[in-house]
C-alpha cells in the first residue's frame, strides 16, 4: 500500500524554470520527482499546490506524493535535502490522508510582492524584489488597492493564453505596508494578497498596476474599467518575477 506524503518547501526561484516539469531544463517539481524517484526506486509522480513561474521564489510551496516504501517523516526530509542542491529545501514532511492532494485538497494561496523603492539597488535585495527608483506613494496604493478585493474577472490581469474555464477569482485580502529597510537603504513595500485561486501573471499583473499608481500614472478608475472591460491599460505592466514569493497555502 502506498504512503500519501505532504511535503512543505522553500526554493529560491532564481536559477530554476519555474515550478513546472519540462524536458531539458532545471525545475523545482523536476527536481523534487528526481530524488523522490531515487529513493523510492521506481518514478514518482509529484503534485505541487500550483505552479510559480521562472524566477518566482517560494517560501511554503506545498507538494504532494505517494511512495511504497514507508519513511519516517524526519528521516525522509532529510534524505531528499541530501539529494537537492542548496537553492530548495523541504522543510517539512508529513504522512497526509489518502485522498490529500496538493492542488485539489487547498483552500486558496497567499502571495507577497516586495519593492525595494529605493535608487540604487542593494545586492542584497536584487535575486528577491523589484527595484523601483521613482518615489512610491503608500497611501495611494492602498486606496486603489480597494478595488481588487473581492470576485472579478480578472482577464485584464492574467496571461493572454489560458487553458482555465474561467478567469473569475475572488481575492480576499490585499495589504500594503512599508518600512525604512537599513540593508537595502530604501523603503521596502510588501503588497500581501491571498484568493481562492490565482490566474498566471495575476498577482505580477496586480504588483504592476500598482507600481503605476504609486508613481502616479493611474488611479482606481481605471484599475475599475480594467477589471469590469477586460481592456488592459498599457500603463498595467507585468511585474518581474524577483519580487514574487508564494507565501503560504491553506488547507483544512
Amino acid at each position: 500500500m502506498n504512503m500519501n506524503y505532504k511535503l512543505t518547501l522553500q526554493y529560491d526561484g532564481t536559477d530554476f524554470h519555474g515550478w513546472q516539469m519540462q524536458d531539458g531544463r532545471r525545475t523545482v517539481q523536476g527536481e523534487l520527482a528526481r530524488v523522490l524517484s531515487l529513493l523510492d526506486g521506481r518514478k514518482v509522480s509529484v503534485h505541487g499546490s500550483g505552479r510559480t513561474d521562472a524566477g518566482v521564489h517560494a517560501e511554503a510551496q506545498v507538494a504532494s506524493a505517494q511512495l511504497e516504501r514507508e519513511f519516517e517523516p524526519e528521516k525522509l526530509c532529510a534524505a531528499i535535502n541530501g539529494n537537492l542542491e542548496r537553492d530548495v529545501r523541504v522543510i517539512r514532511a508529513e504522512i497526509a490522508p489518502e485522498d490529500f492532494h496538493a492542488r485539489y485538497s487547498a483552500r486558496g494561496k497567499t502571495y507577497l510582492y516586495r519593492i525595494i523603492n529605493a535608487r540604487v539597488v542593494s545586492p542584497f535585495w536584487i535575486r528577491y524584489a523589484h527595484n523601483e527608483a521613482r518615489e512610491l506613494e503608500l497611501e495611494r496604493m492602498r486606496e486603489a488597492a480597494c478595488v481588487f478585493l473581492g470576485e472579478h474577472d480578472w482577464t485584464a490581469f492574467s496571461a493572454a493564453q489560458t487553458d482555465t474555464q474561467t478567469r473569475v477569482r475572488c481575492v480576499t485580502e490585499l495589504e500594503i505596508d512599508a518600512v525604512w529597510d537599513e540593508r537595502g537603504q530604501g523603503k521596502l513595500f510588501e503588497l500581501k494578497i491571498s484568493a481562492n485561486g490565482f490566474l498566471r501573471y495575476m498577482v505580477r499583473s496586480i504588483a504592476g498596476a500598482l507600481l503605476a499608481v504609486g508613481r502616479g500614472e493611474l488611479d482606481g478608475e481605471m484599475i475599475s474599467h480594467a477589471l469590469e472591460t477586460g481592456e488592459r491599460s498599457k500603463l498595467i505592466v507585468t511585474a518581474p518575477a524577483c519580487g514574487l514569493t508564494l507565501l503560504r497555502v491553506p488547507y483544512d
